[in-house]
């Protein structure tokens, strides 16, 4: 077995609490430099409170970095796997720091993101420059892996979770298919991309990938929506929230709701509280039929996505997509994948 060039994967994500005395400084690390009210800080607080102070995520992760690990020894491929977060222990820094003092000249990436946009990609590219920052002259070359919301695995494994949570309702006639995303702000999404596309990678993406897994699932009808705002009013973010896209189809007379997280890998949080517990309750509150369709994380065919992407590096796999959108995301020792790309939005003096 070999890595074909390189010493390992490092796996970037997100990162969350594991106990109650974690909550604050994890939103602390999230919020950084943003001027989020410290009320505001408190009210999440609440959410992960609810759950003993304990996000999903890293177990997730973890369980997710143990399938990869069997996939690709399955394949043949000696790639250890080592975990790294943002906000959130381990650290990326503590984690590259360590894969430096192993030796490693050249490592991969995978962010646990399937989309672009500055939030879902660049950032990662921003945690990559600092990790290698932190560790100084010494640090591996780290490549990051592409963007993978075409992937058919991906569809494959959202449109089977889509296709079980309709059958869980029964034989309900008219219930509608909701996909939903994390909202970001308008401006955010307007910059998303590289400037010769335009904007709007992030939004133009999710809707392909709901397209997608819509006709997977042989789904006609559907709706985009969003959903996690964190923004002050004023401030326009992409609309509409799932909770009033749920009044919405009441008014309409639809009899119940089909919610896939499509902009999620893993049920982490903001999944569970923002679908599971409110969009769940507002549902309930019309008398609506609700079901919330699984993510992709947990699904085998994720495991086998990443050990795909993972070689197209390694032995020069050809990419699988389905979509025109271009394979972006490719991107060494955290520069941008294009000029201009993806740049965060300039926060008013204050």
């Amino acid at each position: 077995m070999a890595g074909v060039g390189y010493d390992a994967l490092l796996w970037l994500s997100f990162g969350g609490p594991e106990g109650p005395d974690d909550v604050m400084p994890f939103l602390e690390n999230v919020t950084r430099g943003r001027g989020v009210p410290r009320e505001r800080l408190l009210e999440v607080a609440e959410h992960y409170r609810h759950f003993g102070g304990v996000s999903p995520i890293n177990k997730l992760n973890r369980d997710a970095i143990a399938a990869v690990e069997k996939q690709l020894s399955a394949a043949g491929v000696d790639l250890p796997v080592h975990f790294g977060n943002r906000n959130w222990h381990p650290m990326v820094e503590d984690t590259l720091s360590a894969l430096t003092e192993s030796g490693a000249s050249r490592v991969l990436v995978f962010p646990t993101s399937a989309y672009g946009g500055y939030s879902a990609c660049r950032q990662y590219d921003e945690d990559i420059e600092r990790a290698r920052a932190a560790v100084g002259a010494g640090a591996p070359e780290l490549v990051k892996i592409r963007q993978f919301f075409d992937h058919p695995l991906f569809v494959s494994a959202v449109a089977d979770g889509v296709r079980a949570a309709h059958a869980s309702l029964g034989d309900v006639a008219g219930v509608r298919t909701v996909f939903t995303a994390h909202s970001v702000p308008s401006s955010a999404d307007r910059a998303s991309g590289p400037p010769s596309e335009g904007g709007n990678r992030y939004s133009r993406q999710i809707a392909e990938a709901a397209r997608l897994v819509a006709a997977e699932a042989g789904i006609e009808e559907y709706d985009v929506v969003w959903q996690s705002r964190s923004g002050p009013p004023q401030v326009p973010w992409l609309e509409p929230d799932i909770v009033d896209h749920i009044d919405a189809l009441h008014a309409a007379g639809v009899p119940g709701v089909v919610v896939s997280p499509i902009g999620f890998v893993s049920d982490h949080l903001e999944v569970i509280w923002d679908l599971d517990n409110e969009a769940a309750e507002r549902a309930a509150e019309h008398g609506m039929k609700f079901a919330r369709a699984a993510t992709a994380g947990s699904d085998p065919r994720f495991a086998e996505l990443v050990v795909e992407l993972v070689r197209e590096h390694t032995h020069g796999a050809e990419p699988r997509k389905l979509s025109p959108f271009p394979a972006a995301g490719c991107t060494i020792n955290g520069a941008p994948c294009a000029v201009g790309c993806c740049e965060p939005a300039k926060r008013p003096a204050r």
